[in-house]
């Protein structure tokens, strides 16, 4: 009998082989903005893992849109030939996979997490932008604020990934919306204290990031799911709440969006200042708020870590699929020992699917009668 956790899961034409989601994360090793052999490696193991959608890191839209400049991009027909290999390796591998596009806004330009993030010159010719003048954090890079000219050249930024996303053979996109990077950064009273058409009231701070989700679901496939990821609340006493997120996701979901990625803070630093006790599953009620009040689907993560935990978040139908970040930096075969761990069967006769499709394969490609 399967598991809700390895039970399929469809969006659209996408159909998933289990639940298991292998969260998007930053790894520092683009020192060009290319995913090259390490990106392979790296992200096609969690697919022989047993995973069933593998996300690609958050990756950047535009050149200044990088958090550090060992971040991964995808402005350039260069970036998509090699994501090519990427989404074929992977597909190999057995499991399916997505793609994160981002801008981080004024938390751009940094440097890498070994030398402490601290801010470092914006590209040539280009500048560290937000929705206003104001800084992430003390010390942090002083924005421009942006002009309509800026919103429509990231409008066509996140038009042309997304293109390059569809060439290069992915399966979903995900738009990051979350952890106080730009888009976020609108949304959010904490950081955009416009006065004009994208400031003060929540439709206004709202317009800008729904023109740009707008924007990508017109030029990603109709048969294919879009998601976005979202800070569902700021964390603090004032700041973007469930109540705001709720509205949200409303407005993505009648944009077109399928899946709602629920994290939450990034805003406030550090984030141990957080309203938002950090502990295992300390977000599904999130995923489980937005689901039950939007009827779209949501992604649980955050501190979920064994297999039990994962497979209750799916079976009391708090959210559709579970994201595992350190967990499978940990154990890439995290999937594959949760499936044998919920499975009444732990014999030796139980195979896993990917071992079995391997070995299908395997008997296909040597088979000479």
């Amino acid at each position: 009998m399967t598991s809700p956790l390895f039970e399929p899961f469809t969006l659209r034409n996408l159909r998933l082989d289990n639940r298991v989601v292998v969260s998007p994360m930053q790894t520092y090793c683009a020192p060009d903005a290319i995913a090259g052999a390490w990106h392979r490696t790296h992200l096609a193991r969690f697919a022989l893992g047993g995973a069933g959608l593998v996300m690609v890191e958050a990756t950047a839209v535009s050149p200044e849109g990088r958090s550090t400049n060992m971040d991964l991009g995808l402005w350039e027909e260069e970036h998509a030939q090699a994501f090519a290999d990427l989404t074929k390796a992977v597909h190999e591998c057995g499991a399916r996979i997505g793609i994160q596009l981002q801008h981080a806004g004024r938390k751009a330009s940094t440097a890498p997490p070994w030398r402490g993030f601290a801010p470092v010159p914006a590209p040539q010719g280009q500048a560290v932008i937000g929705p206003s003048d104001k800084p992430a954090s003390s010390g942090a890079h002083v924005p421009r604020q942006m002009d309509a000219d800026d919103m429509a050249r990231l409008i066509d930024a996140y038009s042309a990934s997304t293109r390059m996303a569809a060439c290069a053979g992915f399966d979903l996109v995900e738009i990051h919306m979350a952890h106080g990077y730009l888009l976020h950064s609108f949304l959010s009273p904490l950081s955009n204290d416009r006065t004009d058409d994208y400031g003060g009231a929540l439709e206004n701070r709202m317009r800008f990031p729904l023109r740009v989700v707008e924007a990508v679901r017109t030029h990603w496939a109709p048969d294919k799911p879009l998601a976005c990821r979202i800070s569902s609340v700021d964390g603090v006493s004032v700041g973007w709440s469930i109540a705001d997120s709720r509205i949200l996701a409303d407005r993505l979901r009648r944009i077109g969006v399928d899946l709602i990625d629920c994290s939450s803070g990034g805003m406030i630093l550090p984030e141990r200042d957080m309203l938002v006790p950090r502990g295992p599953g300390f977000q599904v009620d999130f995923a489980a708020d937005l689901r039950g009040h939007t009827g779209l689907a949501t992604i649980a993560v955050g501190q979920i870590t064994d297999a039990a935990q994962a497979n209750d978040i799916i079976a009391s139908g708090r959210a559709d699929l579970v994201a595992i970040g350190r967990q499978m930096l940990v154990n890439p075969n995290w999937a594959l020992e949760a499936e044998t761990a919920l499975s009444a069967d732990h014999s030796y006769d139980h195979w896993p699917r990917q071992f079995g499709w391997w070995l299908g394969r395997r008997r296909h490609a040597t088979d000479t009668r």
